[in-house]
């Protein structure tokens, strides 16, 4: 009997009979608060009937329209509502599936456009899993270990991290952009540094907002040394942090934005966007792809971006992001195992440390083990795995956030009794 690979473990034994919402519906007959949305990606929630019915239309109409081959409508009216949302001056897109197909095509583009090797990411990054994807990543060992050599000219600055270094958040950002002037300076020289990759909420690695100041610094050190800034926003875009762009929260604006997993609503299609005399700087050839720019998730897209403008998701993100965090502050002093609490909008995440303050992803996992008991998804990250991430959709309301919160206490309850 056939079955699916080993490796692929399940967070949670639901099998989906159908989702609506920020509800999924499993064949058990019961129903789950989804605050998972497939790892961010359901953004207008599950099945939103404008989502169905755009794609439903699509289907009927032309499905694969290979888009270096033929044009098709539904791509050039996501082009043209992305660049109502896409910072200024970033006129010119590039699309293919996925995250990490998206993250690859900007290091591609800024080594091309610079004409230099050297890529410099941050701890506790995630950006792939693919080769060059992974060579960037450090979020866990689990993402590149295995399968080395990696890809060259990649090299790892400090993150501002500053719950794990004991430190207020001025006392990081300090000492982060300074070891990043001490990595330019010993490490990858100006003239061999094409780009910076940092993605302004961290994913895997946390949920860490990266401080503002911090995105600043990069752009300063970025005008400074004709170096490119790339803001990877797959996770962190499309209003999840109660922003259109998580990198909003600081005055930065990137050479390259990466986007992804919220765009469509749970279609695959990624995009990078870069201005047009930058994005011309790419080898012939070096863009392209069979299914980058599918018709019908960019049908699904361009769906999404209406009702997000249309229902004031990018508020109810930032309205609702703030009850969430409230409720999650309150619990973190009631349970001492809860060492941090921190997020942007509806992208939060509960850190979980021991009485000595070392992660202890021990708890992490039967807390959210134990929120599926009751019928609340919840998710673990970070690179010791000891922090659980609320990502509820951007549609969620005001009673489903008290509901989750009330869930989640029972399952605190419970998860940290033993």
């Amino acid at each position: 009997m056939t079955s699916l690979s080993p490796i692929l473990k399940q967070a949670t034994p639901v099998v989906v009979d159908h989702a609506l919402g920020s509800w999924i519906y499993g064949v058990d007959g019961r129903r789950y608060l989804d605050f998972t949305t497939g790892i961010g990606v359901t953004s207008t929630g599950h099945c939103h009937p404008t989502v169905v019915e755009a794609a439903r239309a699509q289907v009927g109409s032309i499905i694969h329209a290979q888009y270096t081959t033929v044009m098709h409508r539904p791509l050039l009216e996501l082009t043209e509502k992305l660049g109502e949302v896409l910072p200024t001056g970033l006129d010119s897109v590039f699309y293919a599936n996925s995250g990490s197909e998206a993250v690859e095509a900007s290091i591609r583009l800024a080594r091309m456009a610079t004409g230099r090797p050297n890529i410099i990411a941050f701890h506790g990054g995630f950006h792939g899993r693919t080769v060059a994807a992974a060579s960037l990543t450090s979020a866990g060992t689990k993402f590149r270990s295995g399968y080395a050599p990696l890809m060259a000219g990649v090299h790892l600055a400090p993150f501002p991290y500053a719950y794990r270094y004991g430190w207020d958040i001025d006392t990081a950002v300090d000492f982060a952009l300074r070891e990043l002037d001490h990595l330019l300076a010993t490490v990858s020289s100006v003239p061999d540094t094409a780009a910076f990759i940092i993605e302004p909420v961290l994913g895997d690695g946390g949920y860490l907002p990266t401080p503002p100041r911090f995105l600043d610094g990069l752009r300063e050190r970025a005008d400074r040394h004709g170096i490119l800034l790339i803001l990877d926003e797959v996770q962190a875009g499309v209003g999840r942090t109660g922003k259109f762009w998580g990198h909003q929260y600081s005055s930065a604006t990137p050479d390259i934005i990466v986007t992804a997993k919220g765009l469509a609503s749970g279609f695959p299609i990624s995009a990078i966007a870069a201005a047009t005399d930058l994005m011309s700087k790419a080898w012939p050839g070096s863009q392209g792809g069979t299914y980058g720019g599918n018709a019908v998730a960019a049908a699904a897209a361009v769906a999404t971006l209406d009702v997000v403008r249309g229902e004031g998701l990018v508020d109810n993100a930032r309205i609702r992001g703030d009850q969430l965090r409230a409720g999650l502050d309150e619990l973190a002093g009631e349970f001492d195992r809860i060492g941090n609490v921190r997020g942007l909008g509806l992208m939060q995440g509960v850190e979980f440390t021991t009485a000595a303050g070392t992660p202890d992803a021990e708890a992490a996992l039967a807390v959210q083990q134990a929120a599926i008991d009751e019928d609340l998804l919840l998710l673990t990250c970070g690179g010791y795995g000891n922090v659980v991430r609320v990502v509820p959709a951007l549609v969620v309301t005001a009673e489903e956030v008290d509901e989750g919160l009330r869930r989640f206490a029972a399952a605190l309850k419970v998860g940290l009794s033993g």
